[in-house]
């Protein structure tokens, strides 16, 4: 985890610097090196470009410590979270698949569309076309290191949203009902903290020029706000929603490991994963690549895919959440943090409630 002080504030009002930094961090004072080939240099976070481009602005003759530059802690060592990330296997990682969840009702169907929609939205701005089976894209459409990353950064700054704006309308109406929320606010939360985690990783790699600031900034105001307006009306169309979005993301992380296991991302065959990815992933020694990276992550969407649609398949209500639930009978078997429950599906009312027994509330 990145290091910070808790008299951050103090530091940056005293030592002027500190404000400067954020000012001029979009050109490149704290970036990555870059070179014309978008090769990667002896350091972790090295990619490159020829000149200043509007979704990556690091000119290549300045170079880049952090992004994210912590101030002067000597009294601090590091800052610790209260979400451990669930440790994968390799083979578990390895058996995600592409799947989807085909739609019931006219409910799924305003969740797929819109998915198709913000789909259609994020190619253009990234500059990505998903191939069909055997098809043949044209060479604008050929995904580099560079493109991959601009592609990355722009989906985990927005895929960050529904968790927090879901956790927080479920906190606001606990208090405001004095109820328990049945479990469904940790979950919430810890998803925006994760999909959070993969944009700092992303960012360790390569800088966001001024076009891909601005495409964020616009996507997660308009996206917020859509999506707290929408929550309050039909979270279960929510949760299907980003069911469907975390099904894309699948797709994506799944091109991008077949692209480099082809050969096709030699800049990336032996970079190695940020250190700040190698402590929340707990990334064993021998897996710590960029390609085991991507491995990592696209595990984690998978595991959004399965959350997501299975609270669809819920009474938001009603229900407990089915991952923070302890049974009085061990034996039954529920939905996890880790990913040995693997369903794209989700687990159906049916399921959770098996044999006819509710599950106790939390």
């Amino acid at each position: 985890m990145n290091t910070l002080s808790v008299r951050a504030p103090l530091r940056a009002a005293a030592r002027p610097q500190y404000l400067h930094l954020a000012v001029r961090a979009y050109s490149g004072v704290v970036a990555t090196t870059f070179n014309s080939s978008c090769g990667v240099s002896k350091r972790t976070s090295a990619f490159s470009l020829t000149s200043k481009r509007p979704i990556s602005s690091t000119p290549k003759s300045q170079t880049i410590t952090d992004y994210f530059p912590a101030p002067e802690t000597p009294n601090v060592k590091e800052v610790q979270t209260a979400w451990v990330h669930p440790v994968y296997t390799e083979s578990q990682m390895r058996s995600i698949r592409i799947a989807h969840r085909q739609t019931a009702n006219w409910s799924d169907w305003i969740a797929l569309g819109s998915v198709r929609f913000f789909r259609w939205g994020m190619d253009t701005a990234t500059g990505y076309k998903h191939p069909k089976p055997g098809e043949e894209l044209p060479a604008r459409f050929k995904m580099t290191e560079q493109k991959w990353l601009n592609r990355f950064v722009f989906l985990e700054s927005v895929a960050g949203v529904p968790g927090m704006v879901g956790g927080m309308l479920r906190h606001l109406r606990s208090l405001r009902k004095m109820k328990r929320d049945n479990g469904w606010i940790e979950t919430l939360l810890e998803e925006a903290f994760n999909e959070r985690m993969h944009l700092l990783t992303f960012l360790k790699l390569a800088e966001p020029g001024w076009f891909m600031r601005v495409m964020v900034i616009g996507a997660q105001g308009v996206f917020f706000n859509g999506f707290f307006l929408s929550y309050l009306i039909s979270p279960r169309i929510c949760h299907r929603f980003v069911g469907y979005l975390e099904e894309e993301a699948v797709i994506t992380y799944t091109r991008a490991i077949e692209e480099l296991e082809a050969g096709s991302l030699p800049g990336w065959k032996d970079l190695d994963a940020p250190e700040i990815a190698v402590k929340y992933w707990q990334m064993p020694e021998g897996q710590r690549k960029m390609k085991d990276l991507l491995l990592f992550i696209r595990a984690d969407e998978a595991k959004h895919r399965e959350v997501n649609h299975t609270l669809a398949n819920l009474k938001p209500t009603q229900d407990p959440n089915p991952y923070q639930i302890k049974y009085t009978d061990p034996n039954i078997s529920h939905p996890t943090k880790g990913i040995d429950n693997l369903r794209p599906e989700g687990w159906d009312r049916n399921e959770i409630f098996m044999g006819g027994t509710r599950m106790e509330k939390s």
